[in-house]
């Protein structure tokens, strides 16, 4: 348990406390002082709106934030609201329809990552005032429409980790917060350069003063059941595979993903190690009914679109997992979640570095990436995916046959450049990837 602050003064009558909770936590956000969250209280039949802003299409809707239901793991998002990813964040408005003396503001999250800690400012209002405006989006003030400012949170530190638990009260001094029919949460990415890094708010309670205590809220059910198991690889894992929304993909998905994940997830932790890293230890899966594209990996939890796998049930779709499980182990936003002055990831090494294990460990029968004579003219080794899995396939051969551990190891600490090359290889990328396209031209003019 980590007490980040205790006494900060958001205004002259509120005081803001923040609990925090890291590799200790248990779903039920249980803290010394930060109240749990709560079954009843006023927000449990308010109105939540998205004034300003883009649900994450990957989350829960505003409901989560005061349905009385909590997460049961660390990375769920479909227990959570948040952001849309690459935007910035964005405004809730809660109308608690009439205007009621409210104690306190209790606001819990909870993420292994950059998505735990809470950034936002909090505003109130009885909706009498002259001027009120009920909605203010962005970039208007909500101090200059009728809305009173009662608190600034910022959980953000360098003394504790990014991920875990958060608890956040914010409680007016003598007993009452004030009299508000509405609240306004003016929310903030915890990481501006991040594109996901938008919190994973579980739950938004308000509290009036001096109410007496209350059991938790209970925690979202579905850890168990035939479309959810569970498989523990060797080495202490626990990867949950849940099938629950195409359920008719979980004889297939016990056949085919459940034998990879077994061998292939310790694999890929001894093929990518690092000073001082330790993998995720518990990763989830889920295959998702109304899911876009192909899959996406947010931390410890991979979304695959069931629609995109039912098609590729015999060719790609088994491959995909094995590339997100490859993100899960690369966890390349830590170095930053510590130092801000870490560099950033190059992107076609954040991709090409999971396509190389694929195409040319797990499946190099599949010659999934070969660069075919008409494709040549577009080559570049930070093509990304599968151009620069051949690229990177190409420098191990000819160079330097642990190349991609040291590269994963760099990026992971943030402290890649380009210079890495020339000291892993003797020469530039650019240099490296003028000699692998004209060998591919080579071999193409010989075909």
């Amino acid at each position: 348990m980590v007490v980040l602050a205790s006494s900060g003064f958001a205004a002259d009558e509120a005081v803001v406390v923040v609990n925090h909770r890291g590799e200790d936590a248990a779903p039920g956000f249980r803290f010394e002082q930060v109240p749990g969250p709560r079954r009843q209280d006023a927000a449990a039949k308010a109105t939540f709106t998205l004034v300003d802003g883009r649900a994450d299409a990957n989350g829960a809707g505003l409901e989560a934030l005061h349905d009385g239901l909590l997460p049961t793991e660390e990375d769920q998002p479909s227990a959570n609201f948040f952001f849309r990813a690459g935007s910035r964040g964005g405004r809730i408005g809660v109308d608690l329809g009439a205007a009621i003396e409210v104690g306190a503001v209790n606001t819990y999250s909870w993420h292994p990552g950059g998505r735990g800690p809470q950034v936002y400012t909090l505003y109130g209002s009885a909706g009498t005032n002259a001027g009120f405006v009920a909605a203010p989006a962005r970039p208007a003030d909500p101090s200059t429409n009728g809305w009173v400012r009662l608190a600034r949170v910022d959980t953000r530190t360098a003394a504790a980790m990014m991920g875990g638990q958060y608890g956040v009260s914010i409680a007016g001094r003598g007993g009452a917060l004030g009299v508000f029919r509405h609240l306004l949460f003016d929310i903030e990415p915890t990481d501006a350069a991040d594109p996901f890094g938008h919190t994973f708010y579980s739950e938004i309670d308000v509290v009036a003063p001096n109410a007496p205590p209350e059991p938790a809220a209970e925690a979202v059910a579905g850890e168990a059941g035939p479309h959810r198991r569970t498989i523990r690889p060797e080495g202490g894992y626990e990867i949950v595979l849940d099938t629950s929304e195409a359920p008719d993909l979980t004889e297939w998905a016990e056949r085919k993903l459940v034998p990879m994940i077994e061998e292939w997830y310790p694999k890929l932790v001894a093929m990518l190690p690092s000073e001082g890293y330790t993998a995720p230890q518990r990763v989830t899966i889920n295959i998702r009914k109304d899911m876009q594209g192909v899959a996406a990996t947010s931390g410890t939890r991979i979304n695959c679109a069931a629609n995109w796998m039912r098609r590729e049930l015999n060719r790609e779709a088994v491959g995909s997992v094995l590339h997100e499980l490859v993100h899960v182990v690369q966890q390349y936003g830590r170095a930053r979640r510590t130092n801000p002055s870490a560099t950033r990831p190059p992107g076609w090494l954040v991709e090409g570095i999971p396509d190389y294990i694929r195409w040319f460990l797990y499946e190099p029968e599949s010659r999934g990436a070969e660069i075919s004579a008409r494709n040549l003219e577009r080559a570049r080794y930070d093509a990304s995916y599968r151009v620069s899995a051949n690229f990177l396939n190409w420098v191990v051969n000819h160079y330097d046959k642990d190349l991609v551990r040291k590269l994963n190891a760099a990026i992971r600490e943030g402290k890649y450049s380009e210079s890495l090359w020339k000291d892993y290889t003797g020469h530039t990328v650019e240099e490296l990837g003028e000699k692998w396209k004209a060998e591919l031209v080579a071999k193409a003019g010989g075909s």
